[in-house]
This record gives structure tokens, sequence and C-alpha cells, in this order.
């Protein structure tokens, strides 16, 4: 399993919410499946946000957020949901499900291919007219984020990786022990397609793909946050440290004091700083 190409929207099958303003049409809500380019259907969802209430601006005028979630996540699930709320106070949103969670095809590559997930997620919300692109990810997403900008230069305007790992195999806490199982065992694997509903691929990683550590000093000048919490159960404060050493001067790092792990932990204090950095930072 190993990355090619960026994704793109082969197909895209809509189901629009219409929405209007005093009687002018705006961009509405919608629902699509994207076609990643490595032929994987991913469920996304778009949120216009900010530009439903501002009608004398287009949608160019607005970034987007495009939200990648943590492993086991999903678009329908309620911490996903609340993350694209907290977001579209600040702009448009686009939320999806990484392959093998929720309605998306395929079968996880927890952090590998996903890149190409985020690819087709990020060609999407260019289509629909934005100009500046934000991507937001967490935990597993976090890695994706981070990769995804290293791999794929100037599609994205500003980057923020939450709770992501630094390194790959992982295993000095007991969840990502217990993740690890998840992942290399198949009665793990059997686990977490019928009790977590997320299907892992069987194969081991060939080659072993880009650490997010390795791919942090690749992601300059675009601007980049990493966001981790103190009381991090999953990866400790070593982790985001060791990227924000790869970042130097071209990163920020944010050490939040009592925060836990990935979506749940984060406060809609917080999201709404990273909200406000993104778009300060995407231009």
């Amino acid at each position: 399993m190993s990355s090619g190409s960026a994704g793109h929207v082969a197909r895209s099958t809509v189901r629009p919410h219409s929405e209007t303003t005093r009687g002018t049409p705006v961009r509405a809500h919608m629902r699509a499946f994207l076609r990643t380019s490595d032929g994987v259907a991913i469920d996304a969802v778009y949120d216009p946000g900010a530009v439903v209430y501002d009608t004398s601006r287009t949608p160019a005028d607005h970034p987007v957020f495009v939200v990648a979630h943590g492993f086991t996540g999903a678009v329908d699930r309620p911490h996903v949901r609340r993350v694209a709320r907290a977001f579209a106070r600040y702009g448009a949103v686009v939320t999806f499900s990484f392959r093998g969670h929720g309605a998306s095809g395929g079968r996880s590559t927890v952090g590998d291919r996903e890149v190409l997930d985020l690819a087709a997620a990020v060609g999407w919300a260019r289509e629909l007219g934005h100009a500046r692109v934000g991507t937001v990810g967490f935990s597993m997403g976090g890695s994706v984020v981070l990769r995804h900008a290293a791999l794929h230069p100037r599609q994205t305007d500003a980057v923020v990786s939450v709770s992501a790992p630094a390194r790959w195999y992982y295993r000095g806490t007991a969840p990502m022990r217990r993740l690890h199982w998840l992942v290399t065992r198949p009665e793990g694997r059997v686990v977490s397609r019928y009790g977590l509903r997320t299907r892992i691929h069987h194969r081991d990683w060939d080659p072993v793909p880009l650490s997010p550590v390795e791919a942090v000093p690749r992601i300059a000048p675009t601007p980049l946050l990493i966001v981790h919490g103190d009381a991090d159960g999953y990866f400790p404060v070593d982790h985001p440290r060791m990227l924000a050493a790869a970042a130097a001067d071209q990163g920020e790092l944010w050490l939040e004091p009592g925060m836990g792990h990935a979506e749940n932990a984060a406060s809609d204090e917080l999201l709404g700083r990273i909200g406000e950095w993104v778009v300060g930072r995407a231009g």
C-alpha cells in the first residue's frame, strides 16, 4: 500500500438541500460520492457555512475547511458534525469519510492511501469555487493532512494537524497497543469491522509511507499549525514536539493544557481559535 497521484472527482452523486436568502438562491448543502485517483468512492458532505449568510460574496471570497477525521470516525459521527458546525462559523466546510469508514468504499490503510481521499475532497472544494482551502486533521487525519501537504504541494493554503503521531509503529501507550491489535490481527480486524464499523486492509504497508515527521519539512512555505493536548492518552507530548522541531520556524505549536485526544477532546473554544487561525493564514 502506497500513495499515488492526487484524487479527483470522477463521479459525483449530489443530493442538495436547497436554501434561499430573500429569494436569491445560494450554494446549498450537498452530499456526494467522490472518486479517488485509485478508484475508491468517498462519501463527502459540503456545508456552505458563512456563504449562506453573506450573499454579496461568492465562494471564492470564503475559505473552506476540509476536515480529516480520526480512525473509526465517519462523516455522520456526532463528533465530526460538531467540528463541522464550529468551522462553519468561519467559512464553508467539507467533511468526508475515509476509505473503509462509514459509507465510503474500500478498506482503511490507516494513513497511507488516505492521502488520496483527502486529495479528492480538496479537489471537490476547489471545484465548488473556493480559492482558499485549509485542511484540518485529527489523529490519523492529522497525519494525513501533513502527508498530503508534503506530497501534493499547492493543493492547500493552510494545514492544521491535531493529536497526530510523529512516527509510525508507536506502541508506547495502552490505547496504541490496542489499535495495533485491531490493525494487525485477523480477529482484531473482525472486531473493527463489526464493532467499530471500520474495515481495515489486511496487507502490510509496502513500501512504508512517508512518516509525518518526515513530511513536515516539505510543507513549507504553506502555513502549518500543530495542536496537541498534554493529557493525550494515545501520543505523549514528544510527538508534537518532534513535529514542531521538524517544522522549525515554518510552523506553530499549540500544546493545550488538560486536553486529551482528537475531536472529542477539542473544546468549542479551541475549534474557534483554529478557525480564526485558518482564516488568518489561508490568504
